[in-house]
C-alpha cells in the first residue's frame, strides 16, 4: 500500500534537551497504526513534531510523498491532517457546536463545514442533543467525543490520536476505541498514541514500541501481543485496567 506518513530519522527536542532520536517509522494509507509505550516515551512528542507545533531537530516527515519537515502548522491542516490532542483541548466555554466548526476554520474547509457537521452529528448522536451546551459542562467521555468530531470536521486522509483513553472509565475507554474502529472503516488512516496497549493492538494492523525517546520494536500487531516483552511489559497491565 501507498505510504501516506513517513517519518524519516527523525530526532526531536526541545531546546537542548533530546527527547527523540533518530526514529523511522510509515503509515500506509488506510491502516491505523499505533505507537505504544509509556508516559515519556516521546510518543506525544512525535505527533507534535508531525503536525508542526514542534520543530524537527533533523530528519524528514513526509505525507503522502511530499516533504512536510520544514512546513508551518496551518499548511498541513490544508492537506488534511488533524490531531486530537491529549487532554482533548476543547474551549470550554463555548458550546459545542462552535467547537466542532472551528475544526473546519480554514477556508478550504468552510465550504464542506455543513456536510461535516451532519456527518459528525450521525457519528455522535449526544453531540447533537448537546449542541448548545458549553463543552466544559460534557462529562469526559463526551468531551472526547467532541475533541474526535473536531477533528473529523478537517475532513482528514490521516487523523492523529493522543492518548484517547486517558482518564476515561473502563466502559468508556471500550466505546471511543470502537468509535476509532468505525472512523478507520470509513477509509480514514489513523495513527494512535496511547499507553493503553491492549486496546491499541486491538483496533490497529501495525505497532511501533517507542521507549525512551527510540523505536524499540515494530510489527504487525498481532506479532506485538504476542511478543514476550509486549506482554511482560505492558499487557498484563492494560489487561487487567480493561
Amino acid at each position: 500500500m501507498d505510504e501516506l506518513l513517513r517519518l524519516e530519522n527523525l530526532e526531536l527536542a526541545y531546546g537542548q534537551v533530546q527527547v527523540v532520536w533518530g526514529i523511522t517509522l510509515a503509515v500506509p494509507q488506510g491502516c491505523v497504526a499505533c505507537l505504544i509505550g509509556p508516559n515519556g516515551a516521546g510518543k506525544t512528542t512525535t505527533l507534535n513534531a508531525v503536525v508542526g507545533v514542534l520543530p524537527v531537530k533533523s530528519g524528514r516527515i513526509l505525507l503522502q510523498g511530499r516533504d512536510v519537515t520544514r512546513e508551518r502548522a496551518f499548511r498541513r491542516v490544508s492537506r488534511r491532517l488533524a490531531l486530537i490532542p491529549e487532554g482533548r483541548q476543547l474551549w470550554q466555554r463555548m458550546t459545542v457546536e462552535e467547537n466542532l466548526m472551528l475544526g473546519a476554520f480554514p477556508g478550504n474547509l468552510r465550504r464542506k463545514a455543513p456536510d461535516s457537521l451532519a456527518r459528525v452529528y450521525s457519528m455522535f448522536p449526544r453531540l447533537k442533543e448537546r449542541r448548545h451546551q458549553a463543552a466544559g459542562t460534557l462529562s469526559g467521555g463526551e468531551q472526547q467525543m467532541c475533541a474526535i468530531g473536531r477533528g473529523l470536521m478537517a475532513d482528514p486522509v490521516l487523523l492523529l490520536l493522543d492518548e484517547p483513553s486517558l482518564g476515561l472509565a473502563p466502559q468508556l475507554v471500550e466505546e471511543v476505541f470502537a468509535l476509532i474502529s468505525t472512523i478507520a472503516q470509513q477509509g480514514v488512516t489513523i495513527l494512535l498514541a496511547a499507553q493503553n496497549v491492549n486496546y491499541a493492538l486491538s483496533v490497529s494492523q501495525y505497532g511501533y514500541v517507542m521507549e525512551s525517546g527510540r523505536i524499540a520494536l515494530e510489527g504487525p500487531s498481532d506479532m506485538l501481543r504476542a511478543d514476550d516483552h509486549v506482554r511482560e511489559a505492558y499487557l498484563g497491565a492494560s489487561e487487567s485496567a480493561a
